[in-house]
């Protein structure tokens, strides 16, 4: 997963070395550091898992809260904390649902140990109205120093209800990937700048997804801009749409800017988008061909060199991989070849009008197959837990309760695969109309997949359910839940 703490200072280098040294912990690693003077803000890119990436945030935050501030603070950046704001990031084989609980256990810590309060926002966000940062940081750090004791909109979700007297308040929360983006005019007027920004913004009608303000930075006017889903507001659309808005006012682009990293899928969308190359696909790229060679996806002569080690598995004499395995697999094939054709569908002129729909379904699906991938092993993983606590039962008196609670574990698995599978057959259902008919095979085996992940992991379910040990109150009130939501998924 990714942390990508912002904090509020980008002038004093020797600052910011030092909140960067008090996250250096085994585990978390740094990516990226990124300072800005106009703004005086930096930020600092680390991936990692979990107990190392929360307690390496956590440091940070207290470090900041040593050396900044805000009191003496000026910049062109909104700013409400000497650690502003935190966010926690899926990349591999973790779901936002994950990021979400340790944005909550690291806003906690926050507040205990530095005395600082915390808000939660985007996924983790405790009411809709926190959703959004913006509405959060209104005010910046000296308007919520003077209502966070008298409002209660302005409580904070950890700590007391007062702002710490230089580090102020610290917002915490789980999203997806984002690109901060700015583009600079050959103009040093700002209000051209926030005309623009008004324009392509979400919030007054612009481009959903992205978010947007005006800034004098290096004598120039900066449309600063924070694209929240690239996949379905590209950052090439977004250009494009400032260059046009700004001709309005006789202005134009000269730079742009990547504040911290951004995915390669995005820089390939926006190859694809300006040279118009015709059925573009990433595996034309020759580095993202050689890697699937080199990491065994790919092999001269077919596919097959890519599948096959997993069938294998599947076919050894052990009891992992199995059924779960496979039928998350198969929800994963499935939310894949709808993404395909989705894709494909939307690169062409014909299906224009579905953009909106066709670009909501991709990024979903592409969600959809990452969890489902990361079920593929941990199926398997759930299932030598079991085995470990039958086995731990043999020797304690109390030993159904932990066999209960991993075969709890064992049925969540499974469930969550029929679950997704549920959502990727409904998706493909819904792009029938809105896509190639040329691709409709693509979509009839989609659906089979996604149906066949659906029934396996109920299979798994109910086998696991009946393996419960009785006599257990909280265990058999989660028998009945987990049925019910099964049920739900063959009405």
């Amino acid at each position: 997963m990714e942390c990508v703490p912002n904090f509020s200072e980008g002038r004093d280098k020797a600052k910011v070395d030092a909140i960067v040294e008090a996250m250096k912990i085994p585990g978390a690693y740094l990516l990226d550091r990124e300072m800005d003077a106009d703004h005086n803000r930096c930020v600092i890119t680390l991936v990692g898992e979990r107990e190392a990436i929360q307690e390496a945030a956590i440091r940070g935050v207290g470090k900041a809260a040593e050396l900044i501030d805000l009191t003496q603070h000026q910049g062109a950046h909104p700013r409400m904390g000497a650690a502003d704001v935190v966010p926690f990031i899926p990349i591999d084989g973790v779901t936002l649902e994950d990021c979400v609980a340790m944005a909550k256990h690291v806003g906690a810590e926050i507040a205990k140990r530095f005395l600082i309060p915390v808000y939660l926002y985007e996924a983790a966000a405790t009411s809709p109205e926190r959703q959004n940062l913006e509405n959060i940081r209104r005010g910046q750090f000296e308007g919520i120093r003077a209502e966070i004791a008298t409002n209660p909109a302005r409580k904070p979700d950890f700590g007391e209800a007062r702002v710490h007297p230089t580090a102020g308040a610290t917002v915490v929360g789980a999203r997806k990937f984002l690109i901060a983006y700015n583009v600079f005019l050959n103009t040093a007027d700002i209000d051209v700048a926030k005309k623009i920004a008004k324009a392509v913004r979400a919030s007054s009608g612009g481009f959903r997804f992205v978010k947007g303000a005006g800034f004098l930075v290096r004598g120039m006017a900066q449309v600063s801009m924070n694209l929240t889903d690239f996949e379905q507001t590209p950052i090439a659309r977004v250009f494009e749409s400032v260059k046009r808005e700004a001709a309005r006012y006789g202005a134009m682009p000269v730079a742009s800017e990547i504040v911290g990293l951004i995915p390669k899928l995005a820089i390939e969308q926006a190859a694809e988008w300006f040279l118009q190359v015709e059925n573009f696909d990433s595996s034309l790229i020759l580095e993202n061909r050689l890697a699937a060679v080199m990491g065994g996806k790919m092999a001269v002569g077919g596919l097959r060199a890519g599948v096959e080690p997993f069938i294998e598995q599947l076919a050894a004499p052990t009891a992992t991989p199995g059924g779960g395995s496979a039928a998350a697999a198969s929800g994963a094939m499935a939310a894949g070849l709808a993404h395909m054709v989705a894709a494909m569908s939307r690169r062409s002129k014909a299906y224009v009008q579905h953009e909106a729909q066709l670009s909501e379904s991709i990024a979903r699906l592409a969600t959809l197959g990452e969890e489902l991938k990361a079920a593929i092993d941990a199926d398997a993983d759930s299932y030598n837990v079991v085995m470990k606590a039958f086995r731990a039962a043999r020797e304690t008196e109390d030993g159904g309760a932990g066999v209960n609670a991993a075969l709890r574990q064992a049925t969540s698995v499974p469930l969550g695969v029929a679950e997704r599978a549920a959502e990727v057959a409904r998706i493909v259902e819904k792009l029938k109309p809105i896509t190639n008919p040329n691709m409709a095979s693509d979509l009839t085996t989609g659906i089979a997949l996604a149906r066949a992940a659906l029934t396996g992991a109920l299979s798994n379910v109910e086998i696991n359910l009946g393996s419960m040990k009785s006599g257990f109150a909280k265990d058999e009130a989660f028998v009945i839940e987990t049925r019910a939501r099964a049920a739900r998924l063959n009405a």
